[in-house]
């Protein structure tokens, strides 16, 4: 497929980019890995809201904790490209999860910072909720649970601020000297415990289940990141029952979502 045919053509010659790489396809963006000045960075254009404002916020970040916004203009964003060898997904699959949850937690610190302005349009996280409040009555058993959660959470929230929103293996890059860097972030304003939630159910099923998992990772990112024990498993179980929700909503299989729910719930239980 041509550069042309992807709609790449234009910002290439607005911003005086070269190609380095085949462009990434995905259900709401098409991204192009380019070069300019030697600089590696990459070329997204989106065509769903969610990651155009999503844009807004990594520009609010400024750098900080996530890639840096080079340039924007319409729907395309020109980002810097984190090219680091390292993989937290592979770190975590080859023994080094408690590493990685580590890196994953200071990664979340410098994007909790506290900052002086808000950026805009920011989505309630009880908002973000609605697919699992939405399936529960009909569905009962663990989605009921995990949306009883969710509404106890979200009626006493504690340390609200903006959220990443989708903090997990696959979303924080290792960009050499900058250290590890965010990216895809879905612009949610909440309870600081719900950006470490997903990360129990990454990077995939056969480190998310693994016996003893949660728990131990329970454990390790309550006291990194200053949280509640308990009221992190509570986040837990409330996530996963949204994530299984939105699986049935789109077709595919909520079986590790529910599993986790599973989880969290027995370790609550403890």
């Amino acid at each position: 497929m041509s550069q042309i045919e992807n709609g790449f053509d234009a910002y290439l010659r607005r911003w005086s980019l070269i190609p380095d790489g085949a462009p990434i396809l995905t259900h709401s963006s098409r991204l192009l890995p380019v070069r300019r000045g030697g600089e590696a960075l990459m070329l997204k254009l989106s065509h769903a809201e969610e990651e155009r404002f999503g844009g807004l916020l990594l520009e609010w970040w400024g750098g900080e904790g996530a890639v840096r916004v080079v340039d924007h203009h319409d729907d395309a964003l020109l980002m810097e490209r984190a090219t680091g060898p390292i993989s937290l997904a592979d770190m975590a699959r080859r023994g080094e999860d408690d590493a990685a949850s580590r890196i994953l937690c200071a990664v979340a610190a410098r994007l909790h910072a506290p900052r002086a302005t808000l950026p805009p349009a920011l989505i309630p996280l009880e908002t973000w909720f609605r697919s699992l409040f939405a399936a529960a009555p009909g569905q009962g058993g663990l989605l009921a649970e995990a949306a009883a959660t969710a509404r106890s959470l979200l009626a006493e929230p504690r340390e609200v601020g903006v959220l990443h929103g989708d903090l997990h293996h696959e979303n924080v890059l290792d960009a050499g000297s900058r250290g590890f860097l965010a990216i895809d972030p879905k612009r949610l304003r909440g309870e600081r415990g719900f950006d470490f939630a997903n990360i129990f159910c990454n990077p995939d099923a056969a480190v998310a289940l693994a016996p003893g998992r949660l728990a131990r990772q329970a454990s390790l990112i309550a006291a990194e990141a200053g949280l509640e024990r308990r009221r992190l498993l509570q986040w837990i179980l409330a996530y996963s029952g949204l994530s299984a929700a939105w699986h049935d909503e789109d077709g595919s299989d909520p079986k590790l979502a529910l599993a986790v729910v599973e989880r969290a719930r027995a370790e609550l239980r403890n």
